[in-house]
């Protein structure tokens, strides 16, 4: 098993940063080459399902998800129930003083394809690392866009 975390301060209140990280189709504004939808229970709630197709048109892969922990507006657990990708993830929305929050996203995945996967997740695990930092930027940028003095 792996582990990836990321975190950023964004300059919104609790109630909007989760509203806009549940707001699921439109994860793909900052997730780059990922859809994702509702497809059970709309979404919301222990035991709703989302789904994420990760790729470039009809090369990639499907990642389905069950909620297993809703506590809103400060964090949502899935568990990964796809053929690529198993485990689990969560987010987590904390206040900050003046209108701000800290977001902080971890995935612990298990590669599949035994051996060879670990090594190749092993591999990839920075590259993920760093995408996860960039896409979680990409969100707080939503808030406050255009350049920062």
């Amino acid at each position: 098993m792996s582990e990836l975390v990321a975190q950023v301060d964004v300059g919104a209140t609790q109630q909007q940063v989760w509203d806009a990280l549940v707001d699921w189709e439109r994860q793909s504004e900052w997730i780059p080459l990922t859809r994702v939808r509702r497809t059970a229970q709309g979404g919301a709630g222990v035991g709703a399902g989302i789904e994420g197709w990760t790729g470039i048109g009809p090369v990639g892969f499907l990642d389905p998800m069950t909620i297993t922990a809703w506590a809103p507006p400060a964090r949502c657990e899935v568990r990964h129930t796809g053929r690529l990708v198993r485990g689990s993830a969560a987010f987590e929305v904390a206040p900050l003083p003046g209108d701000r929050v800290r977001l902080t996203w971890s995935e612990q995945i298990v590669p599949p394809f035994g051996r060879a996967g670990a090594l190749a997740w092993q591999l990839a695990t920075p590259i993920a690392r760093l995408a996860l930092r960039q896409a979680l930027r990409r969100f707080a940028r939503q808030f406050h866009p255009g350049p920062r003095p």
